[in-house]
């Protein structure tokens, strides 16, 4: 317990040196004006993620007309970039049967209260609040792929311990926790896949990319 604790004083002394080294750099290169509006960000999120919706998309909103203010050229690049990726991973994927595939600027799916009809999709959006429950789904066909994509996220996904599943989410900003996997700060990936995955009857393949986001998968 004690060693436990000590490692986790050590991991949030280098995240501490990690957000102090960002700040600075950031501040440096880009201004004050960046520097809150990613501080807006960032809060918006953690206040979703607490439960706090109404103060999350405010803060949100903020930050993203301080940013978009500051460098609108910029950010139309990053959304076409964005969009490009989002349509070429979309065209590597072979669908059979129906799939979902939309683009929204703002998109908010709260499939974890009632049961929903699951089958392939692919989704994208500037800023998205996506929330699945697994548990609750009614799988069209046994095997899935779900491809998550944009620029700031709040993605919440239970998948309940009987279903495989192929995780691959890269997060440049935020974090990423995928079981007992989690990467934070900077350029986060993590793949990972289920032990029973092989013999399991429903599969999902799961794909994550986001700019800025905090994306949490748990198995229950």
């Amino acid at each position: 317990m004690e060693n436990h604790n000590k490692q986790n004083s050590k991991r949030n002394t280098y995240l501490i040196f990690i957000a102090a080294g960002l700040f600075i750099l950031l501040y440096h290169v880009f201004g004050f004006a960046v520097v809150i509006s990613i501080l807006f960000i960032f809060l918006g999120l953690r206040a979703l993620r607490t439960g706090e919706v109404k103060k999350g998309y405010i803060m949100l909103a903020i930050g993203a007309v301080l940013i978009i203010g500051h460098f609108f050229v910029i950010i139309v690049a990053i959304v076409f970039i964005s969009l490009g990726f989002y349509f070429l991973k979309t065209r590597q994927n072979h669908w059979k049967g129906a799939y979902l595939n939309r683009q929204k600027i703002i998109e908010s799916l709260q499939w974890n209260k009632k049961p929903w009809s699951l089958h392939s999709m692919s989704i994208w959006n500037v800023i998205g609040e996506i929330k699945l429950d697994l548990g609750l789904a009614i799988w069209e066909e046994p095997e899935v792929t779900i491809i998550l994509q944009g620029i700031i996220g709040d993605i919440d996904i239970i998948v309940p311990e009987n279903v495989g599943i192929i995780v691959t989410g890269s997060v440049i900003f935020g974090q990423i926790e995928v079981e007992s996997e989690k990467e934070a700060g900077v350029l986060n990936k993590i793949i990972w896949q289920s032990p029973n995955y092989p013999i399991c009857t429903n599969k999902v393949k799961l794909h994550i990319s986001y700019i800025v986001a905090d994306v949490d998968v748990k198995i229950i």
